[in-house]
């Protein structure tokens, strides 16, 4: 393929002569590229959102989101999926990232990993693929092998296969059942991905977990409910949240969050209604997980 046709490969025009910018000229262009990002991802919303519901879809049934892809979108697919669990309380094996390369390549470039069609494809086969999961193939170009064998692997067992572009008719969106593509235009480096068309991919990555998360139930109001308090900052945060959602002290919070083993959702419940023990935690299990809708049944019941 003649990579100048590749949107991501272009020369842009406004930069041809950065090198001989100023520091603050050259700071102002890329913050002036950057500008481009939102509303190119904008274009893409009605995507995404299928995506999310695929998703959703995917997490009811017991179903995994699994990002893959080689270099800055492997890492960026490792970054969203290693924030999930202190965020929202999810199973580390919820939301996984692999990359082309394996650990090694999170830190350093693995020569010619992102070449190997066939290691994308065995990587998916290693962590069990099925049919509910849901993969995202993240590659600005669209074109790469490592991302595409496991594109086609998610398709012969059954599983959905979304891809997360930044170049117009790429063989990854000719692939997937979904494709997710902010056409960001030249990098203010030519080809050097890891800016406009990284931060775009970054953006659409926070979106498909974050409302994700919200449609499972793991956000109360804009509440990270499920915050898990593995650091004092998070123990704090889950104190802050539980006052803020139901009005008590901090020693009713903390004597909450003591008493339901610091599940701050619990907590938040037992405050609200007045249950003690398990009795809140069966409460959350009859509603999915939903706290609005317990409470909303609690209180109806009465």
């Amino acid at each position: 393929m003649n990579l100048t046709k590749l949107n991501t490969e272009q020369q842009n025009l406004k930069t041809l002569n950065i090198d001989l910018m100023e520091t603050e000229e050259i700071i102002s262009i890329i913050n002036q590229e950057d500008l481009l990002v939102p509303n190119a991802i904008a274009k893409e919303i009605p995507s995404i959102s299928s995506v999310v519901d695929r998703i959703v879809q995917a997490f009811k049934e017991g179903g995994r989101l699994i990002y893959t892809g080689a270099g800055t979108s492997g890492r960026l697919g490792i970054l969203d999926a290693s924030e999930c669990p202190p965020t929202y309380g999810t199973d580390p094996e919820m939301v996984i990232g692999i990359i082309a390369g394996g650990k090694e390549a999170t830190t350093e470039a693995i020569e010619g990993a992102e070449d190997d069609n066939e290691q994308g494809r065995q990587d998916l086969v290693d962590i069990g693929l099925t049919e509910k999961d849901v993969v995202v193939g993240i590659a600005a170009s669209g074109r790469t092998p490592y991302t595409i064998g496991a594109l086609q692997y998610a398709n012969e067992i059954g599983a959905a296969s979304v891809s997360v572009v930044c170049s117009k008719d790429s063989e990854m969106e000719k692939i997937s059942a979904y494709t997710i593509a902010p056409i960001v235009g030249p990098e203010v480096v030519t080809g050097s991905t890891r800016m406009k068309a990284g931060t775009a991919q970054k953006l659409v990555l926070n979106m498909l977990t974050t409302a994700s998360m919200i449609k499972i139930g793991k956000v109360y109001g804009n509440l990270m409910v499920d915050v898990q308090m593995t650091n004092e900052k998070l123990r704090k945060r889950a104190e802050n949240i539980v006052k803020t959602a139901t009005g008590a002290s901090d020693e009713e919070a903390s004597t909450a969050l003591a008493e339901q083993n610091n599940n701050t959702k619990a907590a938040i419940l037992q405050i609200m209604t007045g249950l003690k023990g398990n009795d809140v935690i069966q409460l959350l299990e009859k509603h999915s997980g939903h706290l609005r809708d317990a409470v909303s049944a609690f209180h109806s019941s009465k």
